[in-house]
């Protein structure tokens, strides 16, 4: 089958040595948005529209902020952010003080909704980022097309079932990609292909973590670790599929 652009990411994944093909798609584009969001586009007035809107999840405003490729970049988002917050939000929250009760007005509850109320507006801003959309967006899109090639090309159906797992979280996108996108026969074949090479995994993880806490016991001091020691961090990848933290955990 003649390689398409949206095809080549994904095969490129499949064809590489990684715990979850996805878990790698997802990283390279989280890697060309934070590029992204601190390269030139960081001064595009359609860009700065958005990120005072929203700002950044602390995950990925943490990931900016390491980055150091332009902390002047980050520095004139977050300033015009600031502003456009504190615009929205300042006044309200001074007026959303109730009034004192009395023994002549009584006592009211129609503060608590508008306490409420302002608080879900708050946490409605901090609660959206556009990477974590971007990425969303891009690996819907990914899921689409492993549904493809798993259809269309042998090849790929092939790497597929000799891919070494696939994390749980994106375990959960593919089953369900594969319940609007694939048919009854292509299903039964994906599913079980899926299954097959994620019991691998769950198995290895299961005696590695087993084994890790045993040798906590004084009796196995001197007996080698194998593969456990770092089983905690690869137990956390397939479990979350966040590897923010638990890869350079992994190196140590």
């Amino acid at each position: 089958m003649i390689e398409k652009i949206y095809t080549i990411p994904v095969n490129e994944a499949y064809e590489a040595e990684s715990d979850c093909p996805l878990c790698s798609l997802a990283k390279k584009a989280e890697t060309d948005y934070l590029d992204y969001y601190l390269g030139p586009s960081l001064m595009e007035p359609d860009t700065r529209k958005i990120t005072n809107k929203t700002g950044f999840c602390p995950n990925h405003m943490g990931k900016l902020n390491k980055a150091e490729k332009s902390r002047l970049g980050l520095g004139l988002m977050l300033h015009t952010h600031l502003k456009d917050f504190y615009e929205d939000i300042n006044k309200e929250i001074k007026d959303a003080a109730p009034g004192k009760a009395s023994l002549l007005k009584g006592r009211s509850s129609d503060y608590k909704n508008k306490l409420n109320n302002l608080a879900d507006k708050i946490d409605k801003r901090i609660g959206t980022c556009p990477i974590c959309e971007k990425i969303d967006y891009s690996m819907d899109r990914y899921t689409e097309v492993i549904m493809y090639l798993f259809h269309h090309d042998p090849d790929f159906r092939n790497k597929f079932s000799t891919a070494k797992a696939h994390c749980l979280p994106h375990t959960s996108m593919l089953l369900r990609c594969a319940a609007s996108k694939l048919s009854q026969n292509d299903a039964s074949d994906f599913v079980t292909l899926l299954a097959e090479n994620n019991s691998s995994t769950f198995a290895t993880l299961i005696d590695d973590v087993e084994w890790f806490t045993l040798k906590f016991d004084y009796r196995n001091n001197d007996k080698p670790w194998g593969n456990s020691k770092n089983a905690i961090q690869r137990s956390m990848r397939f479990l979350s599929a966040d590897r923010s933290d638990f890869d350079e955990q992994n190196k140590k």
